[in-house]
């Protein structure tokens, strides 16, 4: 018998479900936001850019979107997001951790955070451990954390996590992807040794055009990865939001999975449970990103 192969088709009802999706005004996000609310679902836009936000679902019912601002390099943006969802909601059923910068020339954030580390992990670390409690109140609860495949690649440099002593935009960039992967599954682990009833999954979108590519790159990675990498090996948004919406709504999906693309390389394709590399997998790694993102993010609370 022929393998079903999942697509946003197969999303089931989702009236009365909320979900909260960073980076959610392009790219993944905005192709989640639309496949989430045309199964009747509830969304808030975490967006830096409201007015951006809202231009972006703009032809979606209103009853189904709620745009709101978050800076995920800025603490007090993310107490301000945190606290405003606390007062209007008496639950959050699933966050899906999207937003990402990719590949620009070394930034440090306001609070001394190299921008790619700050950005893609320690603003969704402050921002989860920030909403656990609204999602334990859920319904089916999750955490989705979007990872990438090029987190394979990749090596944490706790001892240097600011590139002082060398910077390479992509390696930053793959070694954040690899944060998420450590998080998403330590957070795992920590959330069933406490009882509790939210799952944290893992997704990522294989190779999918984005304004990632050419957005936040430079130079000559900017170049190939938008102009050519794009037009010639990368699948179109909408299909590589398939594997976090596949982790945030298939009802089989459960704490600690992995989602990714089923083709060749995991670059495109159907969604599917694949393996996550060593180094995401090892628990040291784990304890010793957790502790290092808490303190970074003391100032969050």
């Amino acid at each position: 018998m022929t393998r079903h192969r999942w697509t946003a088709a197969d999303i089931p009802d989702l009236t009365g479900r909320s979900f909260a999706v960073t980076g959610a005004n392009g790219g993944l996000g905005l192709a989640t936001t639309r496949a989430l609310a045309a199964k009747g679902g509830r969304v808030i836009l975490a967006v830096r850019d409201v007015t951006r936000g809202r231009a972006a679902v703009a032809g979606l019912p209103p009853e189904n979107v709620d745009v709101r601002r978050l800076d995920l390099t800025d603490p007090a943006s993310i107490d301000a997001f945190a606290d405003g969802l606390a007062a209007d909601h008496g639950r959050l059923d699933v966050l899906v951790n999207n937003a990402g910068v990719m590949g620009p020339p070394r930034t440090l954030t306001p609070g001394g955070h190299e921008l790619q580390f700050a950005a893609n992990h320690l603003g969704h670390f402050a921002l989860t451990t920030r909403l656990l409690g609204l999602l334990a109140a859920g319904r089916d609860p999750r955490v989705v954390t979007v990872s990438s495949f090029v987190h394979r690649k990749a090596r944490m440099r706790f001892d240097d996590l600011t590139g002082e002593r060398g910077y390479s935009p992509m390696g930053f960039y793959n070694m954040s992807k690899l944060a998420n992967a450590i998080f998403g599954l330590e957070l795992h682990r920590r959330l069933t040794a406490a009882g509790s009833p939210v799952a944290s999954v893992l997704a990522h979108p294989g190779y999918s055009a984005t304004g990632l590519q050419t957005a936040s790159t430079s130079g000559l990675t900017k170049l190939f990865l938008g102009r050519f990498g794009n037009a010639l090996l990368a699948q179109p948004a909408e299909r590589g939001a398939w594997p976090q919406l596949f982790a945030a709504t298939d009802p089989g999906v459960v704490g600690g999975e992995f989602i990714g693309p089923d083709g060749m390389g995991e670059m495109r394709g159907h969604p599917t449970r694949v393996r996550p590399s060593a180094d995401a997998l090892d628990e040291e790694n784990g304890r010793r990103l957790w502790e290092v993102s808490e303190r970074a993010t003391a100032a969050v609370g």
